[in-house]
């Protein structure tokens, strides 16, 4: 902006690369590109646009964009080449080899496995944060009761507050153990206090000390989709909201998970879990219609495990009854999803409901019993397949 050519007053740059720079150049490199590769037999997924299929015949591959940075995965090594031929003659790109790096995520593969960590990125933020020497601590979050708005005093240093808050929020794409810590701490960004601070530094302690556990995903004989939630009701004490989380297994293998207070107030505890289940039976449903177009259709229904014996019989009993007719009509879509026979709603006892680890803190034990279920472990745990 105000660049002026002394000679050439009146011109204006050519544009090589749309790229970066402009408001526009996303959308005009996105655009290029999904013209080429629909050209070349790709489909573009309608559950994700960045995700595009290849099907012809036995032949398939599924390639994922992210701005300039492509994962692409074929049924065969003929098939790669050949895309990536004809990718690398419209596109100056490189051929960086099997996945081991993407988007400041390192990929491990051991055999059948895959170990996903961000360590160096975890790294970073205790450095930021001037915490190199602290001492590690077993939990990312205490049992005590969830901090208000204003907790006491102000915090002195809020732009690292906000900082290091939002960075941590990056690290939960591998990191789901701490996700309900995160979430509770990026509240309270617009004001942060010392206790605050205090919780924030909690989670970097807790990583000071699991720097190097990561996500595992493992080959699984299984392709049915199950998922746990729970809500803490009327958990936030400042507004009374509830706390709901969520985690969805793709097999073995822990696929989408959710910290996040509800939009609204429930009423009861039932309708606080039953808002809950309405939340993960919308994963479900995206997930479902993703494998779909995967060519990897689901033939039997999903199980939601819920430790909430009201919020099951909502899911499906039509009968409103006098406590649940105030519960708004877009959350009882699970019904349909129950009676269309995708979605079945199961009772879990407490004991062993793994969505407890996002909606509120734990004790040591049952904490770390959790994300063993989440399968986060060191890489050392994951190659030993324990």
């Amino acid at each position: 902006m105000g660049f002026r050519h002394r000679e050439y007053p009146d011109h204006v740059c050519l544009l090589k690369k749309s790229l970066y720079g402009l408001k526009q150049a996303p959308r005009a490199w996105y655009q290029r590109f999904t013209d080429f590769v629909l050209s070349i037999g790709f489909q573009q997924s309608r559950c994700d646009n960045s995700l595009f299929t290849y099907h012809h015949g036995s032949a398939t591959a599924y390639l994922l964009l992210y701005v300039d940075d492509i994962i692409l995965t074929t049924s065969s090594d003929a098939l790669r080449r050949d895309l990536m031929r004809s990718l690398s003659g419209e596109f100056a790109m490189k051929d960086l080899g099997p996945l081991s790096y993407f988007l400041g995520i390192s990929v491990t593969r051991t055999g059948d496995r895959m170990f996903l960590s961000q360590a160096s990125y975890a790294q970073d933020i205790i450095t930021r944060a001037s915490m190199q020497s602290c001492n590690p601590v077993a939990t990312p979050v205490d049992t005590s009761p969830k901090l208000g708005s204003d907790s006491g005093p102000e915090c002195d240093n809020p732009t690292l507050y906000r900082s290091l808050a939002g960075a941590l929020q990056y690290l939960t794409f591998t990191r789901p153990d701490i996700t309900y810590a995160v979430q509770q701490v990026c509240m309270h960004m617009h004001s942060p206090r010392v206790s605050h601070w205090h919780a924030l530094k909690r989670i970097i302690r807790y990583l000071q000390g699991t720097i190097s556990f990561g996500l595992t995903l493992d080959r699984s004989s299984s392709s049915a989709l199950r998922a746990y939630t729970d809500a803490d009701w009327a958990g936030c004490p400042d507004t009374r909201r509830s706390t709901s989380g969520y985690c969805v297994y793709y097999g073995s293998n822990l696929v989408a998970w959710s910290s996040k207070r509800q939009s609204t107030i429930s009423r009861s505890s039932a309708e606080a879990e039953y808002r809950g289940v309405a939340n993960v039976v919308a994963e479900l449903c995206w997930l479902r219609n993703l494998l779909l177009e995967l060519h990897r259709p689901l033939s039997h229904a999903s199980l939601v495990y819920c430790d909430n014996i009201s919020a099951i019989y909502l899911s499906g009993n039509p009968v409103q009854h006098q406590r649940t007719k105030h519960i708004e009509l877009d959350i009882h879509f699970v019904r349909e999803q129950v009676h269309r026979g995708l979605v079945r709603v199961l009772h879990v006892p407490s004991r062993f409901q793994i969505a407890d680890i996002f909606t509120k803190g734990l004790p040591r034990v049952l904490f770390e019993d959790f994300r063993s279920s989440l399968s986060i472990r060191p890489p050392s745990a994951s190659t030993a397949g324990v």
